[in-house]
């Protein structure tokens, strides 16, 4: 190393007390120790396994990928007095996977509302969402049997078959194994179950002036996902974690009182057995309307629905490649619909079902609006609506998603009617056609469709009901306090007052923060759409989703899912010190500034110089890869007033108080 010379050192003493005289922190950002590792955030092997020949490394499925198949016919009826529903599950179960299977495994999710599930066991006395909030009833499935239908030269039969319930789950021994490679059994189970008044806000039964509204979810045995990951996926239904389902068709008849009217994820069948004449013609007309046409209205259903009925009518319903089935039924149901626009020129239907009680012009009334607008947003943004309606029903839960079909609580109005229709009909794109497995990730699910909602917040109805953004200084003791546990956590893992901001609010925040502040929305939105694109109907894990991001965006992002995802980073970025180039402001100014946390992000500041004039200076993450402080030379031409890290809040920041330089002479 050389020897420093006389004049130098002179210079180096001179510098040292310009940089003295002319800064000050706002702080004590000199006395802080920082925690910050850059070998931690920026290190190798983010990805701990290469890509399979199932899923490739690009985060697009391989060319071997495989999934199961479940096709379903359904019947069911309603006793309306007993709160009671008797039905068959038929499956056709389609073996794609490798591996012969000697037994099946089923989700019986009403059993947790037994006494003795697990669910119930670990459910908190007061204050939580999940269970049957208190109710003291006969719950859970009775299976009344379990058999395997073989066909032999077109004749078929029905064998009993052993089975074994556990819990919420329900394993099925084939007397033969089943193939490989395309092998398929077909098994009937008859079941009956009680109705939870509030099924862990997912389903239940409202009272109204008019008859109860029976919101029907998780109600019938449906196959567990045997995939590339696990085999057998058989984590417990206990409330809080939603679900993970195989695809297939589905073949639906629901039996109810005749002054019922049924609404059903797909289409309905049999029109013209349900409907009158006239509100079949109601029907056509709102098919090929853009406005709201009322199917039946608030004096119609006030003349019939408190009739006992004696007589039933069947409901037959058809949906293709979903994951699921849900529906609702009552004689309180006012009926409105309207068409739904969907880029490639096809059309479907958004419908609306509710109670009087929820009747009005800044209520329900403007539901459907809600429901079509919502529909065709996502279409035109990421991917075309697949199913030929669009169904939002009041009712009790206070808001839940299914293929087509949504429940949403029926004494919203304004703008909690249009957020939670708008968030419940998000879910179409996150889990519906991108099937992610919501019992472990709730962020794959809820957080990238409280993204997609904030961007659908800006366009509904030129911001009507747009919000600001986030102050994420306000939210970052929300979203990044110690004890919170991480966004790759199962929400069984999680105590339930964090779930709302793990699930839904810190990953939506994020997304926010990757198209608007790191990769931008072009690039953002494509590599989006192409995960949709990728993984539409099918299984993608966490990694996909990496993966095909980065890969898609043609970005390194490792350090970003660590911070955000991976672990539960903090951040604190703030401004050590300022000091111009030999005294002179005239030269430029050099301005220090240091990552306290384990959080990398970019670096946005705010600098104003003595004339007033405020110049946005960016700089991008990678001045963190190998330091923990950074000093860079800004080319200013006068004195330096003010420095500000961060000034529209949109990063995490969680001290403020380091963000400010102002000087002092």
């Amino acid at each position: 190393m050389k020897n420093i010379s006389f004049k130098v050192l002179v210079q180096f003493v001179f510098l040292i007390a310009v940089s003295t005289v002319w800064s000050q922190q706002a702080s004590s950002s000199a006395n802080q120790v920082s925690k910050y590792n850059y070998q931690d955030a920026f290190g190798p092997f983010f990805y701990t396994k290469n890509g399979t020949n199932t899923r490739s490394a690009s985060g697009q499925p391989g060319f071997e990928y495989w999934q199961n198949r479940a096709d379903y016919q359904l019947s069911a009826k309603l006793d309306e007095a007993n709160n009671e529903i008797s039905g068959t599950s038929s499956i056709s179960y389609t073996n794609n996977s490798p591996d012969k299977l000697s037994f099946l495994w089923l989700t019986l999710d009403q059993n947790l509302f037994k006494d003795d599930s697990r669910g119930n066991a670990v459910i908190p006395i007061t204050g939580s969402r999940n269970g049957a909030q208190g109710q003291i009833f006969d719950g859970g499935f009775k299976i009344k049997s379990v058999k395997i239908i073989v066909s032999n030269k077109g004749v078929a039969t029905e064998k009993e078959i052993k089975y074994l319930i556990t819990d919420t789950r329900m394993q099925v021994f084939l007397p033969h194994e089943l193939n490989s490679k395309g092998g398929n059994v077909k098994i009937k189970i008859d079941f009956s179950f009680i109705i939870p008044n509030e099924g862990s806000d997912r389903m239940g039964i409202l009272g109204t002036s008019n008859g109860k509204i029976f919101s029907i979810a998780q109600w019938y045995p449906r196959m567990c996902v045997y995939d590339d990951i696990v085999g057998w996926n058989t984590h417990p239904y206990q409330g809080a974690s939603e679900f993970y389902l195989e695809y297939g068709d589905f073949d639906v008849n629901i039996t109810v009182p005749s002054h019922h009217f049924v609404v059903c994820s797909g289409e309905l069948i049999n029109p013209k057995e349900v409907y009158s004449i006239e509100q079949q013609k109601r029907w056509e007309q709102a098919s090929n309307s853009d406005q709201t046409v009322i199917i039946r209205s608030a004096d119609e259903l006030k003349k019939n629905s408190n009739a006992v009925s004696t007589s039933t009518k069947t409901w037959h319903f058809k949906i293709k490649n979903s994951r699921d089935v849900a529906w609702a039924s009552s004689a309180s149901f006012i009926l409105d619909a309207a068409r739904i626009n969907l880029p490639s020129g096809k059309k479907s239907i958004a419908i609306s079902a509710y109670p009087i009680e929820s009747n009005g012009k800044g209520a329900w009334s403007r539901s459907t609006e809600y429901t079509k607008t919502s529909i065709e947003n996502y279409s035109k943004r990421w991917f075309e609506y697949p199913y030929p309606a669009a169904i939002n029903v009041a009712g009790i839960p206070g808001g839940m998603e299914y293929p087509g079909i949504v429940f949403c609580e029926y004494k919203d109005k304004g703008k909690d009617l249009w957020g939670v229709t708008d968030h419940e009909f998000g879910h179409i794109w996150f889990p519906m056609i991108v099937g992610s497995n919501e019992r472990l990730f709730a962020w794959m699910d809820e957080g990238l469709n409280t993204f997609i909602n904030s961007i659908s917040e800006e366009d509904f109805n030129q911001g009507e009901y747009d919000e600001k953004p986030l102050d994420m200084h306000v939210f970052s003791e929300r979203f990044t306090n110690p004890n919170l546990e991480t966004l790759m956590a199962s929400p069984d893992n999680m105590k339930e007052i964090n779930i709302g901001t793990l699930g839904y609010r810190k990953p939506g925040a994020a997304l926010v923060i990757l198209r608007e502040h790191i990769l931008g929305p072009e690039r953002f939105d494509f590599a989006l759409r192409t995960y949709v694109e990728r993984w539409a109907y099918k299984h993608p894990t966490p990694d996909d989703f990496f993966r095909t991001i980065e890969n898609a965006a043609g970005e390194d992002l490792s350090w970003f899912w660590r911070g955000w995802f991976v672990n539960n980073w903090r951040l604190d970025q703030g401004i050590n010190s300022v000091s111009y180039v030999n005294g002179n402001p005239q030269l430029g100014a050099f301005i220090m500034i240091e990552n306290f946390e384990k959080m990398a992000m970019p670096v946005i500041m705010d600098i104003k110089t003595k004339s007033g004039k405020v110049s946005r200076l960016k700089l991008p993450v990678e001045i963190w890869q190998k330091n923990v402080n950074w000093t860079f030379k800004y080319n200013s031409t006068e004195e330096i007033e003010s420095i500000v890290i961060d000034p529209d809040h949109v990063f995490p920041d969680s001290n403020e108080s380091n963000n400010t330089w102002k000087s002092v002479k």
